[in-house]
């Protein structure tokens, strides 16, 4: 037998193989759910996740060489969706760098409209994602959080910015611990997108 995960008949025989192709079918929802926005707006897709990336995280991270990594393609991809995007006046080149090479992006009024028009283009899945129970939501979200974790230590998830890979964090026993926020951390409390995350050096 054929063991690709795409195979049904080995889906049947290993559940491992019904997570990934399930995880396939759920990542094909966020296509849809961006391209409908996108479609609506008149911007791509990957124009429409710079704007969202820009308005909510800080401003070290608004650069063409984060980007790139973050949505985990070329740097001149990053590059041309800039150039429509500030020709279209939905962003600003802020140059105050002292590296006069680079520059961060900010948003100007109408990017910000843009972004209350379309950050919440997943919630459909929210929704119906909020529809579980809590127990269940907790041992997803717990698995997920690792998935992540390891995507990441084996190269395959570029940028991450969740508790585990955190240099504030640390583990007591069997308890998650925030040096920073200098409290143990229960399942609710990891993040996968921190604010203050800051990478581990070794």
């Amino acid at each position: 037998m054929n063991k690709s995960v795409f195979n049904p008949d080995h889906q049947q025989q290993d559940v491992s193989s019904k997570i990934v192709a399930g995880l396939e079918r759920i990542s094909e929802v966020f296509k849809t759910l961006l391209w409908e926005k996108a479609k609506h707006i008149g911007l791509s897709p990957i124009q429409i996740q710079i704007l969202i990336f820009i308005a909510y995280h800080k401003h070290e991270l608004c650069n063409v060489s984060h980007l790139a990594k973050e949505f985990n393609v070329t740097k001149p991809t990053i590059s041309d969706a800039i150039k429509i995007l500030n020709k279209k006046e939905m962003i600003i080149k802020d140059y105050s760098s002292p590296d006069s090479r680079s520059y961060t992006i900010l948003l100007s009024t109408l990017g910000k409209d843009i972004v209350s028009q379309t950050d919440d283009f997943a919630n459909p899945l929210k929704s119906l994602v909020s529809n579980f129970e809590k127990t269940d939501l907790d041992k997803v979200f717990s698995t997920l959080s690792e998935l992540i974790s390891k995507l990441n230590k084996i190269g395959i998830l570029k940028v991450q910015r969740t508790c585990y890979a955190c240099k504030f964090y640390s583990k007591n026993n069997d308890s998650n611990y925030c040096n920073l926020l200098e409290k143990t951390l229960l399942n609710d409390d990891i993040r996968i997108d921190c604010p203050e995350f800051e990478e581990k050096t070794n």
